[in-house]
């Protein structure tokens, strides 16, 4: 395949993948400028250094991913910054003749290089991984887990949001098991999407042998973002078959998704059934002291320092996802290194304030409104007309926490929204699912998936 023809493939995937906003900003003129199929190096080229930081801190995995299902002969992904025809030829030939990568160097780019026969990431471990009181049933599994695979806990099924370190979480698990058996078992991490695209492509090419072999022929398999195989009945159906053929054999089966499996509601109700039959765990969002340790550690792992002021406000501002911590982090690095400025507390606070708003820049209350209606099966015009029908009370009080929650709207403007209602009955319904929520886990789980209905519906 031509490499503008693998690129444009690439870019077509990660544009179902994140909003049309973050696409623009990141992968808008970037290009894949050179494939060495001796060492499966393939190099990709943006238009600044701050994208090329920000795509391969954020985005590499979910890259090399795709470049994989394309091509499995990719293993790792370099990047260069393209700023002109000359200095394009000049940091290209720069790399190619006079970066020749010596032993010490291709240990450090594992960071962000997985291990083509596992699918892990090394950075991924135990060591590295912050515990609190949201995720500490979920570690004291997983290590559990990694002690004795395939009689504690099989399936070991790990649920929360997105952003709170279930991948983490889980490949940790890998690569602690390879560590204890001493690489004596067989492990095999992938995302959902891309069983599913295996699945797809034994089917087109009459291979599904290639696809047993592959999946079955293991002694750990680590499932990340099972939802996504929901509704798909041929993988479905794979799965279901690979799944009991390794836990018959007393091989261990880990599964990360968003959700609880009772949530999912494409899941067929054997797999539903199978997965309800192992240990399942969640990570919450973390607290205060959780993200303060969190924010510790990445400033540590990137060699940086930040004051505590400012990892004070951090904690403090970025209310739930880690992924946006470190996203902050980043940006705060670039502050301090590329533009030469010092990080106080105000620019952290404006940092983090143009983040958030540029996040949900494209997120209206109709949107919001549209939302709730479409996923409780209500009508918008019932969410504010007067009806107190149970049915409707309750969406209702869901679209209100949402709107001051998503949006920050004031009470009396949510209480015009909803119907020209009092600000009181606002307040009212916000703090009594905020409150509910924190102990009612199925309508914290529907809470969760509407906030991401709504942040993948914002650039439509």
């Amino acid at each position: 395949m031509e490499l503008k023809t693998l690129w444009e493939k690439t870019l077509g995937e990660i544009e179902l993948q994140i909003s049309k906003p973050n696409f623009l900003t990141w992968f808008k003129n970037s290009r894949l400028v050179e494939r060495n199929a001796e060492n499966g190096t393939v190099v990709v080229g943006v238009h600044n250094n701050f994208a090329k930081e920000w795509i391969q801190s954020k985005y590499n995995k979910s890259i090399l991913d795709i470049l994989q299902t394309l091509d499995n002969t990719i293993h790792r992904i370099e990047y260069i910054v393209l700023t002109g025809e000359a200095l394009e030829k000049k940091i290209f030939e720069k790399e190619k003749e006079e970066k020749k990568p010596h032993p010490e160097q291709q240990v450090g780019f594992i960071e962000f290089a997985a291990d083509p026969e596992t699918n892990l990431h090394s950075k991924y471990t135990f060591n590295t991984f912050v515990v609190g009181s949201s995720n500490e049933l979920a570690f004291a599994a997983s290590t559990a887990v990694s002690k004795d695979i395939g009689k504690k806990y099989n399936p070991l099924f790990v649920y929360g949001s997105t952003g709170l370190g279930k991948t983490h979480l889980i490949q940790a698990i890998g690569n602690e098991i390879i560590k204890n058996y001493h690489n004596r078992v067989r492990v095999k991490y992938v995302p959902s999407e891309r069983f599913v695209n295996d699945v797809v492509w034994a089917i087109r090419s009459k291979r599904m042998d290639d696809v047993k072999n592959k999946y079955r022929n293991i002694d750990v398999l680590i499932i990340d973002d099972i939802q996504f195989i929901g509704g798909k009945e041929r993988s479905e159906e794979e799965f279901f078959h690979t799944f009991n053929i390794l836990y018959q054999n007393n091989k261990q089966i880990i599964i990360s998704s968003d959700r609880a499996p009772s949530a999912i509601p494409t899941l067929e109700d054997r797999l539903r059934s199978r997965f309800e039959g192992g240990m399942i765990v969640d990570v919450t969002y973390p607290d205060y002291e959780m993200k303060l340790a969190i924010i510790k550690n990445k400033i540590q792992e990137k060699n940086f320092s930040l004051s505590d002021e400012v990892c004070n406000v951090i904690a403090s501002k970025i209310q739930r996802n880690i992924r946006e911590i470190e996203g902050i982090i980043n940006k705060l690095q670039f502050y301090k290194e590329v533009r030469g400025q010092e990080v106080d507390a105000k620019t952290a606070e404006e940092v983090i304030t143009n983040t958030i708003q540029q996040t949900m820049a494209n997120i209206n209350p109709n949107q919001i409104l549209k939302c709730v209606s479409q996923f409780f099966d209500v009508s918008a015009s019932e969410l504010i007309n007067k009806s107190r029908r149970k049915e409707v009370v309750g969406p209702r009080q869901v679209a209100m926490f949402l709107l001051r929650d998503m949006l920050g709207m004031s009470y009396p403007d949510i209480g015009d929204k909803m119907g020209k209602r009092d600000h009181t009955t606002a307040i009212h319904s916000y703090e009594k699912i905020a409150l509910e929520i924190t102990t009612n886990k199925a309508l914290n789980q529907k809470v969760i998936l509407l906030k991401e209905i709504i942040n993948k519906n914002q650039s439509s």
